[in-house]
């Protein structure tokens, strides 16, 4: 399975505790998912589709504890170049003459000068708490939310239909501490998006998806160490390189002063320095200044070798 089918399918098993985060949930994924269709007499039908049975199982489960009502599980082929199941919750007689006051209370629905029209937005009402706030969002990612694999990158992001439910979704996000979602076009829909491990997480939590959000965690963890182990392994590297070059500039330097003046011919203090490094070409500053007798401090070796390369500098 995908990690974003991991997401739903664990965020289709959180059951919301108050009436009004039901609520706010439920309109959420119809927003999203609902499909309205005249059926005659002024009356209205109310489908809900989504891919993922554990969604439909888990709204047929909320409804039926919010509206009271069994709503009806139908499943048909997807149309189109996207081929698979689809899952529709259809409802009962007695749900079919509530599909007009489900919209209205659920914000779908709204009246504008003594007129029915249905609105693009997010109807403010449902979502003054912060509760609230977190079951809507649960419900419009259930609805068409996804996430990529945090082995690949860091996005989770909603598919909207329209510009104006893309900017309601971004400005709800906000009212969140640390999130930054962003908006990008792609084809006919509008996306939310948000990128980086730290708000991809953040959403995660406030979702109610805490064990992929440890999931997300681990696995940020170990390409954290990954990313370290290779850092200290490139520094390790470039340091080694760094004194080999200098090792090398040193022994090419004793070199031209043994055949111009003879090994003899070097001050006391810097003879015994320009032999060990002869001896020992691939050793380090410190590993040469422990071979001194007495011991140096490495500063005070480093000092010696400049003072050999000063010197092999006027031949």
């Amino acid at each position: 399975m995908s990690f974003s089918l991991d997401v739903k399918n664990e965020l289709a098993h959180v059951m919301p505790e108050k009436k009004c985060c039901m609520l706010a949930e439920i309109a959420g994924f119809i927003r999203m998912c609902g499909t309205i269709s005249p059926v005659g007499g002024g009356k209205m039908k109310l489908m809900l589709i989504t891919e993922n049975p554990a969604t439909l199982r888990h709204y047929k489960k909320l409804i039926k504890e919010y509206y009271d009502v069994d709503a009806n599980i139908e499943v048909g082929e997807a149309a189109g170049p996207k081929r698979g199941k689809i899952y529709v919750l259809t409802m009962d007689d007695r749900a079919d003459q509530l599909a007009e006051p489900i919209l209205r209370e659920t914000g779908m629905l709204l009246v504008r000068g003594g007129m029915n029209y249905f609105s693009d937005g997010i109807y403010d009402t449902l979502t003054k708490s912060k509760c609230c706030r977190k079951a809507y969002l649960r419900g419009l990612f259930l609805g068409s939310g996804t996430i990529s694999d945090p082995q690949k990158s860091y996005q989770l992001e909603f598919i909207c239909s329209s510009r104006v439910l893309a900017a309601d979704i971004r400005k709800l996000i906000n009212t969140f501490v640390d999130l930054k979602p962003k908006i990008a076009s792609r084809g006919k829909n509008y996306i939310v998006y948000v990128q980086e491990s730290a708000q991809v997480g953040d959403m995660l939590n406030i979702m109610g998806a805490h064990n992929q959000f440890f999931e997300l965690e681990g696995v940020r963890m170990m390409k954290d160490a990954r990313n370290r182990a290779n850092r200290i392994s490139n520094c390790d590297n470039a340091n080694m390189d760094k004194t080999l070059n200098a090792a090398q500039k040193q022994i090419e330097a004793i070199k031209r002063l043994t055949d111009e003046i003879g090994m003899k011919g070097l001050p006391e203090k810097l003879r015994e320095v320009a032999q060990n490094r002869l001896d020992h070409p691939d050793a380090t500053l410190q590993e040469l200044a422990d071979m001194m007798d007495p011991p140096m401090k490495k500063s005070g070796l480093n000092h010696r070798l400049q003072k050999l390369l000063e010197l092999a500098s006027k031949y």
